[in-house]
């Protein structure tokens, strides 16, 4: 008996279903994430350093240049300045981040579907609603994290490890020295994950409709390469447009982290910027923080997606990349 031909339609690849919180096994989610999460964060750390010590640069250092003299005068270590207390602050964080995304992404998109948006307009809609959240709950604890390890990058001398940078800012600054530039933070993170999140759910629906897929199947993905493809080039796009919206405020947000004096005023930052190198001052470190945020978002989406996929519950695992 011959089988029935392939029609145009199912020869297609299309995208890969969304898995929903409620779908998730939520011990496996946190425990492998944090495995495979760390891994990333450590092969990415080393641009994150670049970044941040061309935005305290007070003249323009090319990246080739501050990557030889890193590695001449502190060594590969140099490259890992703070990445204990980044890595030790990163899992709570991207806990809490996770959590919030997800939680936010479906109620929003039920929500929104229920108000009569299209899918493709309630998928956008929870994707920058969720990023907003994600970002407000995170850098709770980020915050924090940012101000020890990026002194620690900086200013790698004045301390022994990252709990002496925490007790000499605590004896300075006090609490609220863990939390310089949190309102810079949420202004910059909030709607930046925003529109993060939201290009990234468009750029994707426009690449698989580019590609010839004609439904959303019920089937959560086609071939596994195709989908990490799409996912990882979506993410890239929409980094890019991020970091270059973004980049001066989160240089600004960089120094009043890292500057030691007791009280710094946004104005008095911007002014310094300015007076260093005019407005192109604030985009020192763009390059890396491009490269960063691109190979950071490709890297973890692609991660995310696939962590999401071996954690959902109930799922028949040879059906989650069928075409």
């Amino acid at each position: 008996m011959s089988s029935s031909p392939t029609t145009y339609e199912e020869s297609q690849p299309h995208p890969p279903q969304e898995i929903d919180w409620y779908m998730l096994d939520k011990s496996k989610f946190f425990c492998l994430g944090t495995a495979l999460f760390s891994a990333v964060s450590a092969a990415l750390y080393p641009a994150v350093v670049l970044k941040t010590r061309q935005q305290m640069s007070a003249a323009e250092i090319s990246c080739r240049h501050m990557s030889r003299s890193i590695m001449r005068y502190e060594g590969l270590r140099g490259f890992y300045r703070g990445f204990g207390t980044s890595l030790m602050g990163t899992i709570p964080a991207r806990a809490l981040y996770m959590s919030a995304l997800e939680v936010t992404k479906s109620k929003v998109a039920s929500a929104t579907l229920r108000w009569g948006f299209s899918d493709a307009s309630a998928t956008a809609i929870a994707n920058a609603a969720g990023g907003v959240a994600s970002a407000l709950a995170a850098q709770l604890v980020w915050t924090p994290v940012d101000v020890v390890s990026q002194r620690l990058m900086v200013q790698g001398v004045c301390y022994r490890n990252g709990f002496d940078a925490f007790r000499k800012i605590l004896g300075v600054d006090g609490p609220r020295g863990f939390y310089r530039g949190f309102g810079v933070s949420i202004v910059t993170y909030a709607p930046s994950n925003a529109v993060w999140w939201a290009s990234y759910s468009m750029v994707q629906k426009l690449i698989w409709g580019m590609m010839g897929s004609k439904k959303e199947g019920s089937s959560l993905g086609g071939d596994s390469r195709v989908v990490m493809g799409v996912q990882g080039l979506s993410a890239v796009m929409a980094s890019g447009v991020c970091a270059l919206v973004t980049m001066p405020l989160d240089t600004i947000k960089t120094r009043l982290q890292v500057l030691e004096a007791e009280e710094v005023r946004v104005i008095e930052v911007v002014r310094d910027l300015v007076r260093e190198g005019g407005v192109l001052a604030c985009y020192r470190g763009l390059g890396p923080r491009c490269v960063s945020m691109s190979m950071s978002a490709a890297a973890m989406i692609t991660t995310y997606e696939f962590l999401k996929r071996v954690s959902a519950k109930n799922v028949d695992r040879l059906a989650l990349y069928s075409v």
